[in-house]
């Protein structure tokens, strides 16, 4: 890295951008990315760094399925105090991002022994950029921590630091289909990398038995039809900058050129009638009710599907959600899948090794992946009918050699992996008895913070968008106003699915 070097004054198109994303999942956000044109692609830890243009930028927010942040640094320097940040930060031509009547806020990660706190990184940040505006013109910018006009990003690798446009805003998990939670949801960027991982792209039916708010179902739907997850977010914060391309983003948003049809089905069940309820209202808010089917059934009681199938599942860990037989409870996930999911692939994500031990079954492949602060496995189990060896006579494959690489890439787990104490099992419950999973409805967390935004019409003219609306033509398409009547926008049509399910209200959001 080229130090002290400011990437504001750069004359080519391209320039440098990072996509942030979880521990686990950078490969296949590398592939996303990729796939999607970007140049210079690169894994490092938790982040994917790339170069592109403007469309480019735009792009890697509405499409990628596995990033959760895409930053534009403007900045790289090296930094041994407080001071030296301050100084560097001046240094900026601020001008260009910023005027004196708008508002920033600044967000600030450190892995230092020279800045040991965050929040004071991220003060000095905001006094020099502060401190240049009042010297040049006697005023300066607000801090706005809840909805600002420019959001910057400051990184601290040990005296290594990167100060970044943060393009997103809020976090691209946060799709905008979600109308309702379950007690421990699953993140809908984990989600979207647990199906991409196993390599699923929408040609069997897809099965969840613990689907829970319906997470890992719609996040399939959207991957079977190729469509971009950022279709119902009201906004990014890209779109508050000075250089902002509304007729480019228009552009993006209403090009279904890469969607494709989706001929098979997805079934999400949970025991649970209150997490099944949430789930239907959230595929029903995504406008996938035609390709989501969701069900009340306890996994004991799956059967052998008809046609055939993956499954890709989040059992309870012990850890957010309880079980009085947790133990039990994958015994029965084992039977199940030997007895009733023959010929198929199951993917389950879990925690505890005692877990997967009482499963029963060897997996053909182990991904570390981390669920929150957890350190889980996501492992493939390949049910097939009869032995091994009469499996691999008649063509079947245990682990394709990119697996097999995989798998013996020296420290790819934690050497003394640390699961939690076991838990003290009685003998009493042998039998799963999934019913006893609790799950407590409760209100998304920040569920209302863009209705406490104080500019929230800034799309007040982009209903369909902004709130899941399809119109039900797809031949009457109708322009509408964009931005106070600047621009228009076309309208997206959707006449596979059923366009009313589409619709819901602001007040859900």
């Amino acid at each position: 890295m080229e130090q002290n070097k400011d990437l504001s004054n750069t004359h080519s198109n391209e320039f440098e951008l990072i996509a942030k994303t979880f521990m686990g999942l950078e490969p296949v956000l590398a592939k996303e990315l990729t796939q999607l044109g970007a140049n210079n692609v690169q894994i490092g830890r938790r982040m994917v760094s790339f170069t592109g243009d403007k469309e480019m930028m735009y792009r890697a927010n509405f499409q990628l399925h596995t990033a959760i942040r895409i930053l534009k640094p403007i900045r790289h320097f090296k930094a041994k105090s407080a001071d030296d940040v301050y100084e560097e930060i001046k240094k900026i031509d601020w001008n260009q991002y910023l005027a004196p009547e708008k508002t920033f806020a600044v967000d600030s990660v450190v892995f230092s022994e020279e800045f040991r706190h965050s929040k004071f990184v991220a003060y000095k940040v905001k006094d020099a950029i502060v401190d240049y505006f009042r010297e040049q013109t006697g005023k300066r910018p607000n801090i706005s921590v809840a909805n600002p006009d420019i959001r910057l990003n400051m990184h601290i690798a040990e005296d290594n630091c990167t100060l970044s446009l943060d393009s997103s805003g809020e976090s691209l998990h946060r799709r905008g289909y979600r109308q309702e939670s379950v007690e421990a949801p699953l993140n809908e960027v984990l989600a979207a990398g647990m199906i991409l991982l196993s390599g699923w792209q929408g040609d069997t039916d897809f099965i969840d038995p613990m689907c829970g708010s319906g997470t890992l179902p719609i996040e399939a739907a959207l991957i079977a039809r190729n469509m971009a997850p950022g279709l119902f977010r009201k906004e990014y914060a890209f779109e508050k900058w000075p250089d902002f391309d509304a007729d480019l983003f228009d552009e993006i948003y209403n090009d279904e050129s890469q969607e494709r049809e989706f001929k098979h089905h997805i079934y999400g069940y949970d025991v649970d009638i209150k997490a099944v309820n949430t789930a239907r209202m959230n595929a029903k808010a995504a406008g996938l009710s035609a390709d989501i089917t969701i069900e009340q059934q306890d996994f004991k009681d799956f059967t052998q599907p008809a046609n055939k199938s993956i499954m890709i599942t989040n059992p309870p860990y012990g850890e957010r959600i309880s079980t009085p037989d947790l133990l039990g409870t994958y015994r029965m996930i084992g039977e199940r899948l030997k007895h009733q999911f023959k010929g198929n692939d199951a993917w389950i994500l879990s925690y505890r090794e005692e877990c997967f031990e009482q499963i029963g079954l060897k997996p053909s492949i182990k991904i570390p992946l981390y669920n929150g602060s957890l350190e889980c496995e996501f492992r493939r189990y390949q049910m097939f009918d009869g032995k091994l060896k009469e499996f691999r006579h008649e063509g079947g494959v245990v682990k394709t050699d990119e697996e097999k690489q995989q798998m013996a890439q020296k420290h790819r787990f934690k050497k003394e992996r640390e699961f939690k104490q076991r838990l003290e099992e009685t003998e009493q419950n042998e039998e799963a008895d999934i019913r006893s999973f609790t799950f407590h409805h409760h209100d998304l967390e920040k569920r209302n913070i863009r209705n406490n935004r104080s500019n929230r019409n800034i799309r007040n003219d982009r209903d369909d968008r902004n709130e899941g609306k399809r119109r039900s033509n797809p031949k009457d398409r109708k322009d509408r106003n964009f931005r106070n009547g600047r621009e228009n926008r076309k309208t997206r049509s959707f006449d596979k699915f059923d366009k009313k399910e589409r619709r819901f209200d602001d007040d859900e959001d």
